[in-house]
């Protein structure tokens, strides 16, 4: 195909549908991100999880339940979105893409290899990581592809609130005892430069990112995205009366954004690698879920044939 004729398709805000004809690189460059994010999603559980039998009211264990659930379901609509890409021989069907993230071929957010250590980390989650993803997701609302885009609008929606629930969490903790707004400026300190990384490499060094960009799948950079995070973020700490981690954050009048230290960018290639605090025990987690309720998976598939068999019949 013509591959101008499509860009300039594309940076027309048209959308690309599953069954239309469209450039190899632009398909798998979907299927990593949209695969990606699936798994994102389904590993996001794990650290809230742990905190499930041990959230300090049943309003926080509802609540934290509801969470959990609105995450499984936003990667079944990512997964499905990215099996409407499968060719027959890019492996985009839903079985070899999760295949790929359990045997490590398939990355996932690297924030989600940090463990959850206290009550006020599930708030942390909550407002850096939730928020982060939103900051990332709103402009995937408007990405070039189809059930991509779609997906987006709800998880966006459900998604806003998982942020506002890690906000509240935190609130009532910095307006409670010292120790408990002790608990959650620790929360801060251990989980803001994860999530500063959320958005991926600085733009000089990511080598997806103008691709994404070119083709409309993503529509901001990740250092745009990042300074936004932390401008919205600053003032949202200093409510809470808590102090960023940053001695070298200051806001710069000129700029009208704030200037942040470096990033500890080692760390988050050594995440990358599967050197991280989690990332064996996460891996090894979905790998033993994998195994045990194999069983649910395969008899889903025998009573669905079996159906098929007496409308059939």
């Amino acid at each position: 195909m013509d591959h101008d004729k499509f860009l300039e398709y594309v940076q027309a805000e048209n959308k690309v549908e599953p069954k239309d004809v469209m450039p190899e690189d632009y398909r798998k460059l979907l299927v990593r991100q949209i695969s990606q994010h699936a798994h994102s999603e389904i590993v996001g559980m794990l650290p809230e999880a742990n905190w499930i039998s041990r959230a300090p009211s049943l309003r926080r264990k509802m609540a934290l339940l509801a969470k959990i659930q609105d995450e499984a379901g936003h990667g079944l609509y990512l997964y499905s979105a990215s099996e409407t890409l499968n060719n027959g021989e890019n492996g985009a069907d839903r079985d070899s893409t999760y295949q790929a993230m359990l045997e490590g071929k398939a990355k996932y957010s690297s924030i989600f290899n940090y463990a959850a250590l206290s009550w006020a980390d599930i708030g942390a989650i909550g407002w850096l990581v939730d928020g982060a993803a939103i900051m990332n997701q709103v402009m995937l609302m408007g990405n070039s592809y189809g059930p991509y885009s779609r997906a987006m609008v709800k998880i966006c929606k459900e998604e806003s609130f998982h942020q506002r629930q890690g906000y509240e969490i935190l609130m009532t903790l910095c307006r409670g005892t010292k120790e408990q707004k002790d608990m959650a400026q620790d929360a801060l300190n251990r989980f803001w430069w994860p999530a500063l990384m959320m958005f991926g490499p600085n733009d000089a060094d990511s080598p997806n990112s103008k691709k994404s960009m070119d083709y409309r799948v993503k529509r901001e950079s990740n250092d745009d995205l990042r300074q936004r995070f932390i401008d919205v973020t600053v003032s949202q700490a200093e409510f809470l009366g808590l102090k960023m981690p940053d001695e070298n954050l200051v806001w710069n009048e000129e700029r009208q954004h704030y200037d942040f230290g470096d990033l500890p960018w080692d760390e988050f290639m050594e995440v990358l690698k599967g050197n991280g605090p989690c990332n064996k025990k996460r891996l090894k987690t979905k790998i033993d879920a994998q195994k045990e309720h194999s069983w649910v998976k395969e008899a889903a598939i025998a009573f669905a044939e079996k159906q098929e068999e007496l409308v059939n019949a």
